[in-house]
């Protein structure tokens, strides 16, 4: 690749070629994130639905793990659509993953529940979920390179992050859906049936998209590349080949990992921070995100042209940097913002589990077979179903637990031998007696929407989202210029697939079992902090930057 002059001239307007380039391609990606996201946006409706043959707590973990099972094949649908890709045309693949994925996102609209089917009910969703991240790993890859080979020179960058808008857009688009069945049915009727909805939307939504982007003609450079017969047969084994492997592993740690879990911690656990740990109500939460979102997403623009300007890697980096800095701060922020009875109440009546500590289980148990019946795991359960944080302080061997909660003592029980009735009825005595105490001790069931200060949770959630632009803006155009044409779909595919599917998709899951293992409201923090401090020292030291570079090779 050969470096040419970077222009300095200011941005020119856009073709209206090229405006029908980026519209259609953005457009049906829009909406293909839109069916993604859905389900993400829905996760707590959706575990009530589909999971709930097994406790609150691991019901909401396995739906946030299926959540993430789209993401886990990601790097798979790469691999398929991304060699199809750089065979037979950018174009066409990226028609055949928008179909399956609106197809199967409408099936989950009208999939029974598990108190209809039982395990059938979440056996489906999951190969829903499998069905739909094999798209979206062919998606991305195809409409990143369909815009970057038809962009100038010196303006990949501005391109190209008109499709780095379509993620949070197509997130914005399913909180607005969301919000509109939510107010127009009543949270009752909506958590009911009406979730369903937005999900059978997709099929209007499918339909315009496949008709907007059989509009399109094929990208130049794949045409000009199949004309001269330098395609490759063989893209994916290509890709793999040396040189081209080691810096597909060099850009997945260096760049994507750190990418991902900053958009994703910043668009997704900051909703699921607010609803699960902040108690703020879910069409609150959405709000505030919905307008997060929509405040912040010119940046994307914002940082891709400027990546045309001083290179992609040093910004990318720098949302990196930022956020494992500021991750702390900014959701202790939030909760003296959104919720400021929760602070209040761990300053002044902390809630403590006193118990021996070799019966206390780090509850995540993701094949749903173990039993925490201790009674030590009993009280922590309860207190993670209140969203309580807590402590475990050492007793004797052998004594029950404990919680103690501003000067209230609680017992536990020891759930062994009980039979379903027994523990269902000792579980409820249980539940009823711990919310007395946390009452008393000032801990709230739900936030208060008089005390939320509006304009400071706006301002730290906008700030996420800045952040996300940062790492997002740039990274399509970044990917597009380390590899060449001939296997440029499988090549960038891959390492983006990778570190958003895996690094960035079990996120939630991962973030959320730690909280819920531990008892620590921001313990799940420590996960996107030290992949982005990764990224941030391989990026640094491994990867150069890319800026205007000549792609037609």
């Amino acid at each position: 690749m050969s470096s040419t002059t970077m222009n300095n001239a200011p941005p020119a307007k856009l073709s209206t070629g090229h405006k029908r380039v980026i519209f259609a391609s953005s457009l049906g990606t829009v909406f293909e994130w839109y069916d993604f996201y859905l389900y993400g946006s829905l996760a707590a409706i959706i575990a009530r639905q589909f999971f709930s043959g097994v406790n609150e707590t691991t019901g909401f973990i396995f739906a946030l793990l299926a959540f993430a099972a789209g993401f886990a094949v990601r790097p798979f649908g790469a691999a398929f659509f991304g060699s199809l890709g750089d065979r037979i045309g950018r174009k066409y693949t990226f028609l055949v993953t928008i179909v399956i994925m609106g197809t199967s996102t409408f099936i989950v609209g009208i999939l029974p529940s598990y108190a209809s089917i039982g395990l059938a009910a979440p056996v489906i969703l999951i190969l829903l979920r499998l069905a739909q991240g094999l798209a979206l790993g062919g998606e991305y890859g195809g409409a990143a390179t369909y815009v970057a080979e038809h962009a100038p020179q010196g303006k990949r960058g501005l391109y190209t992050s008109f499709i780095q808008t379509t993620a949070t857009l197509g997130l914005f688009l399913s909180l607005l859906v969301i919000l509109g069945c939510r107010l127009s049915l009543g949270t009752e009727a909506f958590e009911a049936w009406g979730w369903r909805i937005p999900f059978l939307v997709s099929i209007v939504l499918l339909g315009i998209s496949v008709w907007i982007r059989l509009q399109l003609s094929e990208s130049p450079l794949f045409q000009q590349m199949k004309a001269e017969g330098k395609g490759s047969k063989k893209p994916f084994r290509d890709s793999m080949k040396g040189g081209n492997l080691k810096l597909m592993l060099l850009v997945l740690l260096g760049a994507t990992a750190g990418q991902a879990v900053v958009w994703y911690g910043g668009q997704f656990y900051s909703l699921f921070f607010l609803t699960q740990s902040l108690k703020v109500d879910g069409t609150t939460a959405n709000l505030f995100i919905a307008a997060a979102l929509a405040l912040a997403t010119p940046f994307f623009v914002f940082f891709g042209w400027l990546s045309d300007k001083i290179g992609r890697k040093k910004i990318i980096l720098a949302g990196c940097l930022l956020a494992a800095l500021t991750y702390f701060p900014i959701f202790k922020g939030l909760t003296h913002f959104a919720n400021p009875a929760v602070e209040e109440a761990r300053q002044n009546a902390p809630a403590h589990v006193i118990a021996d500590p070799t019966t206390c289980s780090f509850q995540f148990d993701p094949a749903g077979v173990r039993k925490f019946t201790s009674s030590c795991d009993i009280a922590t359960a309860a207190l993670t179903k209140s969203g309580v944080p807590y402590t475990v302080q050492a007793a004797p061997a052998g004594s029950l637990a404990q919680v103690e909660v501003g000067g209230i003592t609680v017992d536990s029980y020891e759930g062994a031998g009980l039979s379903k009735d027994e523990a269902k009825a000792r579980g409820a005595e249980l539940g009823t007696s711990l919310k007395a105490a946390l009452t008393a001790a000032g801990h709230p069931e739900k936030a208060d929407p008089a005390r939320i200060n509006k304009a400071g949770t706006l301002f730290l959630l906008w700030l996420l989202v800045i952040y996300v632009t940062m790492v997002y803006g740039p990274i399509a155009a970044y990917l597009v210029e380390l590899f060449p044409t001939r296997i440029r779909y499988t090549s960038m595919s891959l390492p983006y697939h990778i570190g958003n599917g895996w690094f960035g998709g079990f996120l939630p899951a991962i973030s959320f079992a730690l909280v819920a293992g531990t008892g620590n409201m921001y313990y799940g923090l420590w996960y996107p902090i030290g992949v982005a401090v990764m990224t941030l020292v391989i990026g640094v030291l491994f990867l150069h930057e890319t800026k205007d570079v000549d792609i037609t090779q």
